[in-house]
């Protein structure tokens, strides 16, 4: 199996589509990262009580990270019931010449899907439109950067999108620290203590109105290791989409059935391994449906994952 990582932008998603048909392959920088988000997601919903079908989504960041997490959730919309085009029109791209629309001729190929068409957002703004504009005009209840520049998430912005939704969902994905959006204290205190945060670095717990909040490192390693683990014990001839969907739905299930609004949206990362056992069975199951394995049992692949699972153990040097 080979894992595509820090390839440079223009040319990660083609080499992806390029091979991905031919070879057991996958982009962790796209895929990893869009099934780490889409995981954070489902089981911010599960707090919330909004599925993602009905969710509407605002990205700062249109580049190959943005676009892979934001097809992934589309096609985990779809998955929920919701037809492919209305789940496009939930999502909002926003990177540096503003909302992304059908009119602009400077698009990516890769991020020509997810464009809004003028004729719906042309009256939101007199010039360019802003993350301000589609947060006042579309009220997304989740955001989510990946921009790569600090400070864009202002307290403008998530009061904004705080006097739009009772809880809102806030990825600040960029990393390392000095890049985020906005730090989750910030985030947490603008929204009085509403907000659910994710991040892509790690950050210690935020004190607000007597409540602790944990915040969530939302990191690729919570996937790639059950996702290979699940691809080499079932055998898999390819790595598909629905694999990826299906070890974000897995990494949802991790938590306690109780929604906590102050709690980390993901398990703890001490709990790797075993977060890697169930990721890697979902893939397994979800590799027989796509019909790209030998067909096996529930137990068969059970024992194929313990096989491969090891534990290192160092002698003692006297």
């Amino acid at each position: 199996m080979l894992q595509f990582e820090d390839f440079a932008q223009q040319h990660a998603a083609p080499l992806l589509a390029r091979y991905r048909d031919r070879l057991r392959t996958f982009n962790d920088d796209i895929q990893g990262t869009a099934a780490v988000a889409a995981g954070t997601l489902l089981a911010a919903s599960n707090v919330t009580g909004i599925p993602l079908k009905d969710a509407t989504i605002a990205f700062l960041g249109a580049g190959s990270a943005g676009v892979g997490i934001a097809e992934h959730l589309v096609q985990l919309m779809v998955r929920q019931g919701l037809p492919e085009t209305e789940a496009r029109a939930r999502i909002y791209m926003v990177d540096r010449n503003g909302l992304l629309t059908n009119a602009m001729t400077d698009l990516l190929p890769f991020q020509t899907q997810n464009v809004q068409p003028l004729t719906k957002v042309g009256s939101w703004s007199d010039g360019k439109i802003l993350l301000l504009d589609v947060i006042n005009q579309a009220k997304p209840n989740i955001l989510i950067g990946v921009s790569g520049q600090a400070g864009l998430f202002s307290e403008g912005i998530i009061r904004a999108k705080a006097a739009h939704t009772d809880h809102p969902v806030v990825l600040p994905l960029s990393n390392p620290t000095s890049r985020i959006e906005a730090v989750p204290a910030d985030i947490i205190r603008w929204s009085d203590g509403h907000a659910l945060v994710a991040t892509g670095s790690p950050f210690d717990p935020v004190v607000c109105n007597g409540k602790t909040h944990h915040v969530a490192q939302c990191i690729n390693s919570y996937i790639f290791p059950g996702k290979g683990l699940g691809v080499l014990a079932a055998g898999a001839r390819r790595v598909t989409d629905g694999m990826f969907m299906a070890a974000a739905e897995a990494l949802a299930t991790l938590l306690p059935a109780e929604p906590d609004r102050t709690a980390s949206l993901l398990p703890n990362v001490g709990d790797i391994r075993g977060v890697s056992k169930a990721i890697a069975f979902a893939v397994g199951q979800q590799a027989q449906l796509d019909g790209v394995v030998p067909e096996s049992t529930g137990d068969d692949l059970k024992v194929a994952i313990n096989a491969k699972f090891w534990t290192p153990h160092y002698d003692e040097i006297a």
